[in-house]
């Protein structure tokens, strides 16, 4: 049980990330989303999208943690470690 929670959260946390990028794209430029992340990453702007993508995982870690929900949000920071090694490398 506590490695299919620590999982959900894991994947929770990247759809967040997604999510949070898709919605800073399309909301705050002039670009579609597939046309946004390839701009930014010609740009050299892509870690920081990405990284402003990850603020809605904050709220969303402390959601799970008010449900009491602590493995789900061991994922969560899991996927958030993931994410700051992945902008690293890009």
């Amino acid at each position: 049980m506590n490695k299919k929670d620590l999982f959900l959260g894991f994947i929770i946390g990247i759809a967040t990330t997604i999510l949070g990028s898709y919605l800073f794209i399309t909301f705050f430029t002039d670009f579609k989303f597939i046309a946004g992340i390839q701009i930014m990453k010609s740009q050299g702007n892509l870690g920081k999208i990405i990284t402003l993508g990850s603020i809605l995982t904050l709220i969303e870690f402390g959601v799970l943690l008010k449900m009491n929900k602590e493995m789900m949000a061991r994922g969560v920071v899991l996927a958030v470690i993931t994410v700051a090694l992945f902008t690293l490398f890009i």
